[in-house]
């Protein structure tokens, strides 16, 4: 398992969630929600993010739908995880993330948290969730889970 901290992205139409992992790989937790941007500030905060924790690192939710099947919002996925590819200098890999915001909604109102009133964390949980299970597989496989984004060609 490498070491190094890594940031999980949910991205949302409103909003995208991040999450870290510890320096050892081991755990990741809900960090930061970043309102999403025409203009790119979205793309900007989360490579400052990626520079400021020295992320070795971005593991992105590919959202599939339940069949496997691209979605509107896989399209949108892949195509913020290209912008971000071209951000930062680090590897970003695409994970399937299917019901991670099902399970974070789910997590969230047993702990007793409404999902209306807390939407931005329930953002950073469904990060976490994508995180955690990039972790998990890279820890069982030996090798990072997903597949590596290219940034796009100019």
């Amino acid at each position: 398992m490498r070491t190094g901290i890594r940031l999980g992205i949910d991205v949302g139409t409103v909003r995208i969630g991040v999450s870290r992992s510890d320096p050892s790989g081991f755990l990741a937790s809900p960090f930061e929600t970043v309102p999403r941007s025409d203009a790119g500030a979205d793309v900007a905060r989360i490579a400052q993010l990626a520079a400021e924790l020295d992320a070795i690192e971005l593991v992105v939710g590919l959202p599939l739908a339940l069949s496997g099947r691209r979605t509107a919002s896989t399209d949108d996925a892949v195509g913020f995880a290209e912008a971000l590819a071209g951000a930062v200098s680090v590897p970003v890999r695409l994970v399937d993330e299917r019901l991670s915001t099902v399970t974070a909604t789910v997590s969230l109102r047993q702990s007793g948290k409404n999902s209306k009133k807390s939407r931005s964390v329930v953002d950073q949980s469904a990060a976490a969730v994508i995180l955690q299970h990039a972790l998990d597989a890279e820890r069982s496989s030996g090798r990072p889970a997903g597949s590596e984004v290219l940034p796009p060609s100019s």
